[in-house]
C-alpha cells in the first residue's frame, strides 16, 4: 500500500512539474514572440497615423511652413517624428513617442522609441535623446551593437528631416542607470553651454538584462525641408 501511495505521489508530482514547465515554456514564447508581434504591429499603426496627420494637417507646398524646431508640437503620449536607422535593416523604422510624464513608462516603450522630455527636440541645439527596448515588446535597439561610427540615424518630423552621424562604438560605451549625465545638453561637460545638436540613443546592456546602458552618441550633419 505504501509502496502504491508512493507512486502515486510520484505520478501527480510528475504531472504538476510538467504543467509549471508547459505554462513557464507558454510565457517566455509570449515575451519572446508575442509581445515583439503586438509591438511592432503597434509601432507600424502609430508611424502610419503620424504620416497621414501630416499628410492632412498642412499641404506639403505651404510656404509658411516652418522648419525650425522648436516649432514642433509635441503632445504628451503621442509620437511626434519617425526614426530610421539604415544600419540596422531596410524597413527599421520607429516612431518616436512623447511620454506623458517626466519620466518614461515601460508601456511607452512598447510602442516605439521614447523621448527624454528634458532633452532637446529633434534638429535643435542641444542633445535630442530617446530610449528603446533591446528585447521583447518590438525590441527596437535589439542590434544597437552593430551602430558604428560614421553610420546614420534620420529623424524625420512634418516639416522636416534631420541626418545625423553616429560618432563612437556603443559597446565601448557602457555605463550604469545612474549615470545620466549621457543625456545631458553636452554629455560629459554639465557646466558647458551647448553649440550643436546632438543625438543620445540609450539601450539596456547586456541585452537580456538592465544592469547597465548601451549608449550611441551622435551629431546633426544636414537638415533638409519637406
Amino acid at each position: 500500500m505504501t509502496t502504491v501511495r508512493v507512486r502515486q505521489g510520484a505520478h501527480l508530482l510528475g504531472e504538476v512539474l510538467i504543467t509549471l514547465g508547459i505554462v513557464v515554456l507558454l510565457f517566455v514564447v509570449y515575451l519572446l514572440a508575442w509581445t515583439n508581434v503586438r509591438s511592432d504591429a503597434a509601432a507600424a499603426g502609430l508611424s502610419g497615423d503620424l504620416r497621414q496627420q501630416w499628410a492632412t494637417e498642412r499641404p506639403h507646398n505651404d510656404p509658411n511652413r516652418s522648419v525650425d524646431p522648436s516649432a514642433l508640437a509635441v503632445t504628451p503620449g503621442q509620437p511626434f517624428a519617425i526614426m530610421t536607422i539604415p544600419r540596422l535593416g531596410k524597413t527599421w523604422t520607429s516612431p518616436v513617442i512623447q511620454p506623458k510624464g517626466k519620466d518614461i513608462a515601460l508601456s511607452e516603450l512598447a510602442d516605439g522609441v521614447v523621448h527624454y522630455r528634458q532633452t532637446a527636440l529633434p534638429g535643435q541645439v542641444g542633445n535630442f535623446a530617446v530610449a528603446g527596448h533591446r528585447a521583447t515588446h518590438g525590441q527596437p535597439f535589439a542590434n544597437l551593437n552593430l551602430l558604428r561610427p560614421g553610420d546614420l540615424v534620420i529623424v524625420e518630423t512634418e516639416a522636416a528631416v534631420y541626418t545625423y552621424v553616429v560618432d563612437n562604438d556603443p559597446n565601448r560605451t557602457i555605463v550604469l542607470p545612474t549615470d545620466v549625465w549621457v543625456i545631458g545638453p553636452v554629455p560629459g561637460h554639465p557646466q558647458a553651454t551647448p553649440t550643436r545638436a546632438l543625438i543620445t540613443l540609450t539601450t539596456c546592456n547586456p541585452r537580456w538584462n538592465s544592469s547597465h546602458r548601451m549608449i550611441v552618441f551622435g551629431h546633426l550633419v544636414s537638415t533638409r525641408a519637406k
